[in-house]
């Protein structure tokens, strides 16, 4: 949040969008972390080493609806559309390119660059996941209610990217509350 700062430069109605920003930046990245890292923590629960990548090896013959979440989960991160993480990203970029300021224009091209470079780690697990063999034939198995709340965390990330005006909406309407607009 520290470039909200230097991105209104006084005027109000950029203080908005970048606040606006940055919060849907926030909420569609803890949605999506709390999915990915579910998922590790129930593989670790169930006796499933997940330090390494290669710990994910197969996941998709194992336990589909698993790597599917978790797939759905690293395209947020990396960026693609039409995940929740792209239109954050996007979101965050656009009011840093509204500032016109040119230290914060070439903090976007910045920002696009390691988005670029982090893309290739997020991508490279899926790969793993979807194409690698697995290193045990063990499936993954979990309680109803957990599989619930996962695959409920995954489709919002999915949902909140194809549909984020929903969400972008309700982080303006927080942040004109609290700066009394």
């Amino acid at each position: 949040l520290g470039f909200v700062a230097g991105v209104v430069n006084g005027r109000p109605t950029l203080a908005a969008n970048a606040y606006s920003s940055a919060m849907f930046y926030v909420v569609g990245y803890v949605l999506t972390t709390l999915a990915s890292f579910g998922i590790i923590m129930l593989l670790a629960r169930q006796g499933f080493e997940s330090e390494e990548i290669s710990d994910l090896a197969g996941l998709n013959q194992r336990s589909p609806l698993y790597a599917g979440v978790m797939a759905i989960c690293l395209f947020s991160l990396a960026g693609i559309p039409p995940m929740v993480g792209f239109y954050a990203k996007l979101a965050v970029l656009q009011s840093l390119v509204a500032s016109g300021q040119g230290f914060y224009i070439g903090l976007a091209i910045f920002a696009v660059l390691m988005s670029l470079i982090g893309a290739f780690y997020y991508l490279r697990v899926v790969k793993v996941m979807y194409f690698d063999e697995p290193v045990t034939a063990t499936t993954v198995s979990a309680p109803l209610d957990v599989r619930a709340v996962l695959s409920v965390n995954g489709l919002l990330v999915l949902v909140l990217g194809i549909v984020p005006g929903a969400l972008m909406a309700l982080c303006a309407q927080a942040v004109k509350s609290m700066l009394a607009l």
